[in-house]
This record gives structure tokens, sequence and C-alpha cells, in this order.
């Protein structure tokens, strides 16, 4: 039932879209390109805007960037069909020229609407202008400089109860094939990110948080996040002793040390 109801409030947003006016997009677009995939998934991908081939067809990622997409995919071991994608600004750009403030103010409010229907656990921008709108929307503190964006790519962020990982758009490498094995290495954690540490339900970490004596921050950025950087766990595939106050950075917090006996 719960999923029906999703299904059927995206179908309503996607009618109004169809019929959308807002802007003076609208009198360039073959297509209002709304998103498409996984509604239930725990990622939803955000690009820019649609470009020739999409606009023709009224699909996500078919053309050069869709390409690539597919391999970075492949790379990472993900689905497409298991994710969402959309984009911030839902109809082309003429001549693939940057988008102009008033036409992502007008537009925003249907990805805003998007993220409130799918609710997914993790937002996925691609590229510098998806960044920087979802950066700014969860106030996680976006860069004053463009150039400056791209150390957030593949960095998981949690901000105003949102978890963010930012990732390089396909676009960048066909400019530049040389950036393919670093970009591979920050989709690779898309796999990370599909599924809890294995460990999580025996983990004092969770029992500390249950109580109320760990922020939520540390549960979402390892044990729900990227945990394969998390010391604990690196410590507990290797076997080694690790105690129970020692937090997923490595650090001791030295005020849970009397709260557990395990």
């Amino acid at each position: 039932m719960k999923n029906n109801k999703k299904q059927i409030e995206i179908n309503d947003l996607k009618r109004r879209l169809k019929i959308c006016n807002e802007c003076r997009l609208s009198l360039s677009r073959n297509n209002v390109l709304f998103g498409e995939g996984n509604i239930d998934s725990r990622l939803m991908f955000i690009a820019l805007a649609p470009g020739k081939q999409e606009d023709m067809a009224g699909r996500m990622f078919i053309g050069p960037s869709g390409k690539i997409l597919n391999r970075l995919f492949h790379a990472a071991e993900v689905e497409r069909e298991s994710v969402y994608m959309t984009n911030l600004i839902k109809c082309i750009l003429p001549k693939n020229r940057k988008p102009k403030m008033d036409e992502i103010d007008s537009c925003s409010q249907f990805l805003d609407k998007e993220i409130s229907m799918i609710h997914p656990e993790i937002l996925v921008p691609l590229g510098f202008y998806a960044t920087r709108y979802i950066l700014d929307k969860y106030r996680a503190d976006p860069p004053a400089a463009r150039v400056d964006f791209a150390k957030f790519y593949g960095e998981l962020i949690f901000a105003e109860n949102q978890k963010i990982l930012s990732l390089p758009h396909p676009s960048s490498l066909i400019y530049n094939q040389s950036y393919e094995p670093e970009t591979t290495e920050k989709y690779k954690k898309l796999k990370i990110l599909l599924h809890d540490c294995k460990w999580f339900t025996m983990c004092p970490m969770k029992w500390y948080y249950e109580k109320g004596r760990l922020e939520q921050k540390w549960i979402e950025l390892y044990c729900k996040g990227l945990w394969d950087r998390c010391i604990r766990y690196q410590m507990e595939e290797n076997g080694s002793y690790h105690p129970d106050w020692m937090l997923p950075d490595g650090s001791l917090d030295e005020k849970l040390k009397n709260d557990i006996t395990m």
C-alpha cells in the first residue's frame, strides 16, 4: 500500500511536469525528463539536465554520458535498474549551455518534491551544479569557488539528517579520459552504500546510539555508510582486539568506557 501511494504521487508529479511552462526552457524542449528507476532504492542520483538524445527519447542517460555511466556502474558492481536517477533541470539546456539561476529556481521545486516522495537514504549529486544545489539545500557549507567542489567527490556527508555522496558527472570523462581510474574508485563506493556493515547488529556503536550516548553521525557515516573505512570494522575483520569505546575513526571516547559491559 505504501509503495502504491508513492507511485501514485510520482505519477501525479510527472503529469504536472509534462505541461510545465514556468521558464524559458519549455520553449525549446522535446520532452520533460522526469526521474526513472527503482523508487525504493537507497540511492538517488541527481544529474544536471538531459542531453540531446535524452531530450529526444525522454529517457535518462542514453547518450555518450550514459555509456560512461554504465561502465562506471559495472565497475562498481551496481545494477543501473537498482537505483533511482533524475535531474536538477528537467528540460534540455540549449546548446548545452550553463543553467541560469532563475531556471534552477523554477525547476528545483520539482526536484525537492521528488526527493520528498522517493525519500532516499543517500543522495548522489553528479557534478558541480547538482552538488552545489544539494549541499546548499542541506546546509552543508558548499565552497564559494567551483574548483573547490572536486574535494567533495567521493566523500560521504551527513547534514540535516541526509546522507550525501557527490560524484563526478560521467560527462567529465568525455573530455578527459585520464580521470577515469580515479573516478571509477569513487564510484566503487556505491556498492558499499547499498547495505549496512555486517557487524552492525552486534556492534557496541549500535548499543551506544540506541542509549542516546553516541551521535547519529557515527552510525550514518560508518555503520550505515562507508563502513569499509571504519577502523572497528577493519580490526574486526583482522581479528584484532579493539575496546568497546573505540569510535569508528579509531579514536577512544573515555566517556563511553564505563557505559557498557560486553
